[in-house]
């Protein structure tokens, strides 16, 4: 069952097409990240979506609503965090979730979300002695006083120190397992590889490619890489015949294969051979990360 149906989205400003064609949909309870760079056009389709910006034409569907017209009852069933939001800094993680939560029909309890959201020995802290991390879980607390059905999710852990981040990442899980649908825009590949079921990438308005991380990649092409320090005084060239592309930089070695276990097979047998060390060999397929840089015109490998 799809919670969000998009199809043929457009949205121009004057000349600049924004939007152009823009066709998805996200399953119930799914995560769902979408990835662009900056100008993508990722914040007009969300912002139509989360009903503050009209649509040129095509056809949303959100949780069975119309975000134009779905009005109060569309706005109960969905949660927003977005990349900054301003607070009352006068009021106290507690007050201010209690007043959020005063305004919905269904909601969570405050002190069930302070928790949620690794609060809880800040519940009396005022907002203007919150650090900006913690600042930021409580843009998720008040994006989840409603209980929605469906959470937006701008950016969340822009400015997070790795720790808080994992904490974040561990959230979203639990909410996934709650049955919660999110929709996620994040510039941190790795987080989308993390948490995403599955991805579109967009490119000038439009979509480049979409499937789970897994599926991006194979989409792509992209080779493996096999990196390892050269002994001294063994020189590059001596390096045996590899399927792979192969380059040297202070000594650092890297192999750049679509065959990785023949290529890693060969350079292991050879040192072996001369009984060398390659300090710090290792394999590793290409990540997301590799694949989104493909598809919007990124630095990737050219070896496709």
């Amino acid at each position: 069952m799809a919670a969000i149906v998009v199809q043929d989205l457009t949205r121009s400003y004057g000349s600049v097409r924004a939007v152009g064609g823009l066709s998805f949909t996200v399953e119930v309870g799914e995560v769902f990240a979408l990835l662009g760079p900056n100008g993508a056009g990722k914040t007009t389709s969300v912002e139509i979506l989360e009903g503050y910006r009209p649509r040129d034409g095509g056809h949303v569907s959100v949780l069975g609503f119309d975000p134009a017209t779905g009005g109060r009852a569309y706005r109960e069933r969905i949660g927003i965090v977005l990349q900054s939001a301003g607070f009352e800094e006068e009021f106290t993680v507690r007050e201010l979730l209690r007043l959020q939560t005063s305004l919905f029909t269904r909601f969570h309890q405050p002190e069930e979300l302070i928790e949620l959201v690794g609060l809880a020995d800040r519940a009396g802290t005022r907002v203007k002695a919150l650090s900006g991390g913690q600042r930021r879980r409580l843009d998720l607390a008040l994006g989840l006083a409603g209980a929605p059905d469906l959470l937006f999710l701008d950016e969340p852990t822009t400015g997070f120190d790795p720790a808080a981040r994992l904490r974040a990442w561990d959230l979203i899980d639990r909410l996934r397992r709650l049955g919660t649908t999110i929709l996620l825009t994040t510039h941190y590949i790795e987080e989308a590889q993390r948490l995403a079921d599955r991805a579109a990438v967009l490119r000038s308005g439009r979509l480049v490619a979409m499937g789970s991380p897994d599926e991006l990649e194979a989409q792509c092409h992209l080779p493996s890489r096999i990196t390892f320090a050269l002994p001294a005084p063994v020189p590059g060239s001596e390096l045996p015949p590899l399927t792979g592309r192969v380059s040297v930089d202070d000594r650092r070695v890297t192999v750049r294969t679509h065959d990785a276990l023949a290529d890693a097979y060969r350079l292991t047998g050879w040192a072996t051979a001369r009984d060398l060390d390659l300090t710090g060999f290792t394999v590793a397929p290409p990540t997301l990360e590799d694949a989104y840089l493909s598809l919007t015109g990124g630095p990737a490998d050219d070896d496709h």
